[in-house]
């Protein structure tokens, strides 16, 4: 970076510095080394105006390739159960090849530039020296001069070509700082606003409440959630059931902060929480999603995510907690095995287990569980209820879940069909009302009762 900012700076001292010298020495010799000047002018407008769209095509390209290769290896038991080994080794094959030869055509358009520099300076140098000899034959200009004229012709030539190079260069530069540019034009996650509040945890309640929400996502104009209106009082657990596409999650992500409402507002303990401070808020939630995503580490580091600071045997009780300490007592080296990206050595449900520790130890007052024991044998999701019990206490909890039973307890359930709230209640009041929430119930319990069925005939 150093050289590329201090060479071009250089030489145009030194061009400056050149230029008053040749004019004291003899000033038609002077016209004659600005006449490269125009040359430069026209050959840098020319082909900077191809070069530095190419510069960027690279850049994309190469983007493009590494998004498309670790996208690849990261669903590589798919493309081997459906046999598109070769497709996808055709793929990158396709786009390093393109790639290869954008670089190629970039490669051949600097070097024209070189190669009309290399003829243009000797050409120029000979014109001026025969010039200079015939100024001394007519005996206007001596041999020291012209002498002098050619060392300092040289000083000039110099700084021109590497200005000439220097401007290639930050062709490249300037494609890579208009994709920065592009970044940083992209929406940020909240206003720029200073928040009106910050919540502490220890003094945070967790009362939740929706005053007639609305949220359409960005790009579309279709509402997700339409005038969504209720209380979670502080503690309690809200179930959300619904059939899929009805909002259930979006709604989540609205209390996550993920997303703000399009209409009305979420309050936190009466605070708009679009108003306060985005990292003090999200210190207050914990969420345990259907698709659990893990690091690259070790077990404890894993667990300890949301609490770095947290002790070894709190970690353990954690995953006592989650019913995650045998097997992780198995493992190769316990707590201190590597898990693999995204935990690819552990089951589905040893990391969903794992997510569960996670959130019990981060100890948070609004808890998001979204299918969080959709991963869970039978076994190991009744281990784990008395632990979710345990996550539960004394926490606002928004859950989502498709098996009625893992919410039948909750103190709340909202039934949501197209973004809007149809219906809520506890379980033994829904079913009551002979609504949607019966008729799910009844669904799955028909269900259940066939399977039975089935197994013993």
């Amino acid at each position: 970076i150093f050289n590329m900012l201090y060479n071009p700076w250089s030489a145009i001292i030194q061009l400056i510095g050149s230029l008053t010298i040749l004019v004291l020495v003899d000033w038609r010799l002077m016209v004659g080394g600005l006449l490269l000047l125009p040359a430069v002018w026209v050959t840098h407008r020319t082909w900077i105006r191809r070069v530095r769209p190419l510069y960027k095509d690279i850049r994309s390209r190469r983007q493009q390739i590494d998004a498309s290769t670790t996208e690849t290896f990261g669903g590589i038991r798919i493309v081997r159960t459906f046999a598109r080994d070769k497709s996808e080794t055709g793929r990158f094959t396709r786009n390093t090849h393109l790639l290869a030869r954008q670089q190629l055509m970039v490669w051949w358009s600097t070097r024209i530039i070189e190669v009309i520099w290399d003829v243009l300076i000797p050409l120029a140098s000979t014109g001026l020296l025969l010039y200079g000899g015939w100024q001394i034959l007519q005996g206007d200009l001596t041999l020291g001069d012209l002498m002098m004229f050619l060392v300092y012709l040289t000083m000039l030539l110099a700084p021109i070509a590497t200005i000439a190079a220097s401007a290639m260069s930050f062709q490249n530069n300037l494609a890579g700082l208009d994709r920065v540019l592009d970044l940083l034009e992209e929406a940020k996650e909240t206003s720029i606003e200073p928040a009106t509040h910050r919540f502490n945890k220890q003094k945070t309640r967790g009362a939740v409440t929706f005053d007639n929400v609305s949220f359409c996502y960005p790009g579309t104009e279709r509402e997700v959630l339409h005038d969504v209106s209720f209380s979670a009082p502080a503690g309690q657990t809200i179930a959300l059931v619904g059939r899929s596409g009805a909002g259930k999650t979006t709604l989540c992500n609205l209390v996550a902060r993920f997303y703000s409402p399009t209409g009305g507002k979420i309050t936190v303990d009466g605070v708009d929480i679009s108003e306060t401070d985005l990292a003090a808020y999200r210190r207050l939630l914990g969420i345990v999603e259907q698709d659990v995503f893990l690091f690259d580490g070790t077990v404890r580091e894993n667990i300890s995510y949301g609490r770095r600071d947290a002790s070894e045997q709190e970690c353990i009780d954690a995953a006592v907690a989650a019913a995650a300490h045998e097997f992780i007592s198995e493992l190769p080296s316990g707590y201190d095995t590597l898990i693999g990206e995204r935990g690819v050595k552990l089951s589905g449900g040893q990391r969903q287990r794992l997510a569960i520790a996670r959130a019990i130890l981060a100890d948070p007052k609004l808890l998001i569980l979204d299918e969080a024991t959709s991963n869970l044998d039978s076994e190991s999701e009744r281990l784990i209820q008395n632990s979710m019990t345990q996550l539960l206490a004394g926490r606002t909890a928004f859950v989502i879940a498709h098996r009625l039973s893992t919410i039948m307890h909750a103190d709340l359930i909202l039934v949501l069909e197209d973004g809007r709230i149809i219906e809520s209640g506890t379980h033994d009041e829904l079913v009551a009302q002979e609504g949607v929430y019966q008729r799910m119930v009844l669904l799955q319990t028909e269900g259940y009762t066939d399977n039975m069925v089935d197994r013993v005939s």
